[in-house]
């Protein structure tokens, strides 16, 4: 079935061999990628269109929803298409394309959530302070670096990884150009590039979650001493749905990557992969937009104003 004599192509061996599953599989990854494409590009357009919704938390929101739809992207299309053409071929250049995107976008989540939670942490210990400490410039440092950092590992990763040499056997056992599988065909001596993701896996892993960690410590401590219940609830409310997206988040990146090689199993691998390359990005507009009453506010304005035009008000 492979032809493995063209030298510029992989075959991605994609989410199932059982041809049963084949057309389920299909629909509801379909249903999946495009509620969150729909979703996401809602927060994209409502965080920049609404008046109420200028505010530094929604500034990154915006940015969390690009950077869902980004890596959703840099695996969806190409996966769906996979389940319709007869043979799951990459080329080279496509494999390292996707790859850096990923990497770029994976990257730029961590960094994303963890600006979000300083922002959070300012917001409840120093709510007078907030507009002055977290002012257009910093917001926009603050996403500024995490894309900059993102890139920067992305291209040395991809680069490294492509400018090393491939084993004839070209099949990737998984359904996109994930770095572990794209590894294990290079010939090379692959000792410098694990130890380049290993310190970069380790840095960005602890440096982001710490981050995180720290400002919600801080944060509860600031809570638990407010006075009035009303006020400790308006506090925990505003972090319910950030708090939720943060622990699916880093709760499937540590069950992939920081469970023994022993027990890894391909299975739970590619469901656990589906998870947080498709699933995560579906939900994170969801649970935005679904617990929080701004953004549903401003749905209903958005909604409110077509149909007050086209009525002549």
């Amino acid at each position: 079935k492979h032809n493995l004599t063209e030298q510029n192509l992989f075959i991605l061996l994609g989410i199932t061999d059982r041809p049963e599953l084949q057309a389920p599989l299909f629909g509801l990854l379909l249903i999946i990628y495009a509620i969150s494409v729909v979703g996401n590009l809602g927060v994209i357009i409502l965080t920049k269109m609404d008046s109420k919704l200028q505010t530094p938390m929604y500034f990154f929101l915006r940015h969390l929803a690009i950077t869902d739809l980004g890596y959703s992207t840099a695996v969806g299309p190409k996966m769906l298409v996979n389940f319709i053409v007869y043979e799951n071929r990459i080329s080279y250049y496509f494999c390292g394309i996707q790859l850096a995107f990923f990497i770029v976008f994976i990257t730029n989540e961590l960094f994303i959530l963890s600006a979000m939670s300083y922002d959070r942490y300012v917001a409840i210990c120093n709510p007078l302070l907030y507009t002055v400490i977290m002012s257009q410039r910093v917001c926009q440092v603050l996403v500024a670096i995490p894309y900059l950092y993102g890139t920067f590992v992305s291209l040395l990763i991809t680069i490294k990884i492509f400018n090393l040499s491939f084993c004839s056997y070209k099949v990737i056992s998984h359904f996109y150009c994930d770095i572990l599988p794209v590894l294990s065909l290079l010939c090379s001596n692959t000792h410098d590039i694990e130890l380049i993701l290993l310190v970069l896996a380790t840095f960005n892993l602890i440096s982001s979650l710490l981050i995180v960690l720290v400002s919600y410590l801080l944060a509860l401590v600031a809570i638990l001493r407010m006075s009035s219940a009303e006020g400790r609830y308006k506090a925990f409310s505003t972090c319910g749905s950030h708090l939720t997206v943060v622990v699916v988040f880093y709760g499937t990146l540590s069950f992939i990557y920081m469970q023994p090689k022993t027990s890894h199993s391909s299975d739970t691998d590619t469901v656990a992969s589906i998870f947080y390359t498709l699933v995560i990005p579906m939900l994170n507009p969801l649970i935005y937009s679904l617990r929080n009453r701004d953004v549903k506010f401003a749905l209903h304005r958005t909604w409110k104003k077509p149909t007050v035009e086209t009525l002549g008000f």
